[in-house]
C-alpha cells in the first residue's frame, strides 16, 4: 500500500524539518521529492493517485472554510490593510510580471499569473509566528493578520477567473445565502463541542459549500470560503476552527506530498526558485514603506513586514488551478522562503533593536490612531480584561470608585462596554507599543482579569518596570499560574474556584443570618 509508505516518509521528515525550527510542511513537501527519487532507483511508488489528489482537495477546502471563519469585516476595513495590500499587488505584478516575462522567456499570462502567486504571503507562516509570541492581537499583528485575508481573496478570484467555469442559472440562488446565516446558527449551537461540531465544519466547507457551488456552475473553493465567512460573527467560530484545525493540517499533507511526489525540480525550475528567493527583501521593503506611508511606525511596520516577507501556500494553490506545470518551482520556492522567513520572525524584536535608529527616520511625523499614546487621566483604579470576571469586577466596584477604567484587547467588546455606559478603552496587554506609550499619574489599584497567563504575567511585569507602586491583585485557575504571578510582580493572586466557594459560602451565611433575623424579629413581635 504505498500510502502507508507515503505517511511514514511525511511523518519522519516533518519531524526533523520541525526540530529545527521550520514548518512541518516544508518537510512533507520534502518527503515527496525524496518519495519521487527513491522511485527511480527502488520499488517504491511515487506515482500520484486519486486518493492522493482527492485528500489534497479536501484539504484546500477546508484551509478556504478556516479563512472564511476568521473574516470578520472589521478586520479588513482599514485604510493600511486595504490600501497596504492592493498596493503591494498590484506593485509586485507590474515589477515581476515583466521580469519574469524577459528572463525566463514565457508568455505574459504565465507570466503575470507568476507574479501573481508570488505576491502573496504565507497565511499559516505568519499566523504560526505570530501566535508563538503572543503576538497575533497586537496592532502589528492584526494589521499583518488582515493583509493576509486580504490576499486571500484576491487568491480566490484569480482562482474563480482560472477555472474558467460558467455558472448555471442556479448559481443566483449564491444571493440569497445570507438568509441561511439564524439557520446555520442554530446549527452551530445545537453542535456542542465534540465531534458533531467537526461533522458540522465538514458538512458545510466539504458538502454544503464544496460540491453546492460545483453543483451551480461555481468553484468548490468559492463555496469554502462562502459558507466559512457566514459563521465569522458567531461567537463559537473560533472555536469550530480550532476543531477542524488538525482535520485540515492532516489532508493538506496530501496537497505538500501529491506536488513532491508530481517529479523532481529540474534546472529551470531550481534557477526560478533561486531567483525569487533573491526577490524576496523587495518584498518586505515594499510592504515597510507602504504602511509607514499609512502613518505606521517604524516599529510596526517592521515587525508587519517582516512577518509577509515570505511567499505563500496559496500560491500553490492558485498555481494548482492556473499553472499546474509550474508547481514544482513555485513549491521549492516557498520552501526556500520558510527557511529564511521563521528564524528571522523568531528573532524580529531583537533585530529592531538593532537596527530600529536606522528605521526610525521613516516614520511619518502624524501617528496612527491605534498608535497614539494611552492616557489613564485621573484613573484610579484600573481592571485589564472585561470578560466575565472583569466585568463583574468593574460592575461590584464602579459604584464606590467612579475613577474606574477597563481594558479589553477586543475592540468589538470595547465598543460594546462603552454602549452598555461602562468607561472600556482598547488595549492589548500583550502588545509593548501600548506600554510604551502609557500615562498612569493618578493609578492605585489594577485588576488583572484576562484569560491569558502570559498576558497577566506581561502586565505585572510592565507595570512595575513603569514604577508602579499601587496594588495588583489578579485571578487564575491553577497555583502554579498564581505563583509565577506574584513572581511577575502582582500583590496577590487568587484561584477563581477557590474564591467562588468562599463567595457561595458568604452568600449561604449572609442568608442564614437573614433567616435568623427574621425568626427573632417575629418571636419578639409575638
Amino acid at each position: 500500500m504505498p500510502e502507508a509508505i507515503w505517511i511514514s516518509f511525511a511523518f519522519v521528515i516533518g519531524l526533523l524539518v520541525k526540530g529545527i525550527g521550520l514548518p512541518p510542511l516544508v518537510g512533507y513537501l520534502a518527503a515527496g521529492f525524496v518519495l519521487s527519487g527513491l522511485a527511480s532507483v527502488t520499488d517504491i511508488s511515487a506515482e500520484p493517485t486519486d486518493v492522493l489528489a482527492h485528500i489534497a482537495h479536501l484539504g484546500v477546502l477546508l484551509l478556504l472554510f478556516t479563512v472564511g471563519l476568521k473574516l470578520k469585516l472589521r478586520s479588513i476595513i482599514s485604510p493600511e490593510v486595504i490600501g497596504g495590500s492592493l498596493l503591494h499587488f498590484g506593485i509586485t505584478c507590474v515589477v515581476f510580471a515583466p521580469g519574469l516575462y524577459l528572463l525566463f522567456e514565457l508568455d505574459w499570462t504565465t507570466a503575470l499569473m507568476l507574479a501573481i502567486a508570488l505576491s502573496f504571503s504565507s497565511t499559516v507562516l505568519a499566523a504560526k509566528v505570530l501566535e508563538s509570541k503572543r503576538e497575533l492581537r497586537a496592532f502589528h499583528g492584526r494589521v499583518a493578520i488582515g493583509i493576509l485575508i486580504m490576499q486571500d481573496l484576491i487568491a480566490l478570484v484569480v482562482m474563480s477567473l482560472a477555472a474558467g467555469k460558467t455558472p448555471s442559472e442556479w448559481a443566483l440562488i449564491v444571493f440569497g445565502l445570507p438568509l441561511l446565516r439564524p439557520l446555520l446558527y442554530r446549527l452551530l449551537d445545537a453542535s456542542g463541542h465534540d465531534e458533531l461540531l467537526v461533522l458540522l465544519g465538514l458538512l458545510l466547507a466539504l458538502v454544503v459549500g464544496g460540491l453546492g457551488f460545483e453543483a451551480v456552475g461555481l468553484s468548490s473553493e468559492l463555496g469554502a470560503l462562502v459558507f466559512g465567512a457566514m459563521l465569522a460573527n458567531h461567537p463559537r467560530s473560533q472555536e469550530l476552527a480550532k476543531s477542524l484545525w488538525s482535520v485540515k493540517e492532516i489532508f493538506l499533507v496530501g496537497f505538500f506530498l501529491q506536488i513532491g511526489i508530481g517529479g523532481l525540480p529540474d534546472q529551470q525550475a531550481l534557477i526560478f526558485a533561486l531567483v525569487a528567493t533573491l526577490l524576496l527583501p523587495l518584498k518586505g521593503i515594499l510592504f515597510f514603506f507602504l504602511l509607514t506611508g499609512f502613518r505606521l511606525r517604524g516599529r510596526s511596520s517592521f515587525l508587519t513586514s517582516l512577518s509577509l516577507t515570505n511567499y505563500s501556500e496559496f500560491g500553490l494553490i492558485v498555481a494548482s488551478v492556473a499553472l499546474p506545470e509550474w508547481l514544482v518551482p513555485l513549491a521549492i520556492t516557498v520552501s526556500l522562503s520558510f527557511v529564511i522567513s521563521a528564524p528571522l520572525n523568531r528573532f524580529a524584536h531583537t533585530l529592531f533593536e538593532k537596527i530600529g535608529r536606522h528605521i526610525v527616520p521613516f516614520e511619518s511625523r502624524k501617528r496612527h490612531p491605534d498608535e497614539q499614546p494611552i492616557s489613564l487621566g485621573d484613573t484610579k483604579v484600573l481592571v485589564m480584561g472585561m470578560g466575565r470576571t472583569g466585568t463583574a469586577t468593574y460592575d461590584w466596584l464602579q459604584p464606590q470608585e467612579a475613577k474606574i477604567m477597563g481594558l479589553d484587547s477586543d475592540p468589538a467588546k470595547a465598543e460594546k462596554h462603552r454602549k452598555e455606559g461602562r468607561n472600556v478603552v482598547f488595549a492589548d496587554a500583550e502588545d509593548t507599543t501600548f506600554w510604551e506609550g502609557l500615562h498612569m499619574p493618578a493609578l492605585q489599584s489594577v485588576v488583572l482579569a484576562m484569560n491569558d497567563i502570559e498576558g497577566k504575567l506581561i502586565a505585572a511585569r510592565m507595570l512595575r518596570k513603569l514604577g508602579f507602586s499601587g496594588y495588583i491583585v489578579a485571578h487564575t485557575m491553577f497555583a502554579d499560574e498564581a505563583r509565577k504571578i506574584r513572581e511577575a510582580g502582582a500583590d496577590q493572586a487568587y484561584l477563581t474556584m477557590s474564591e467562588t466557594g468562599v463567595a457561595l459560602a458568604s452568600h449561604l451565611l449572609d442568608n442564614t443570618k437573614a433567616k435568623e433575623r427574621q425568626k427573632h424579629q417575629g418571636s419578639d413581635h409575638v
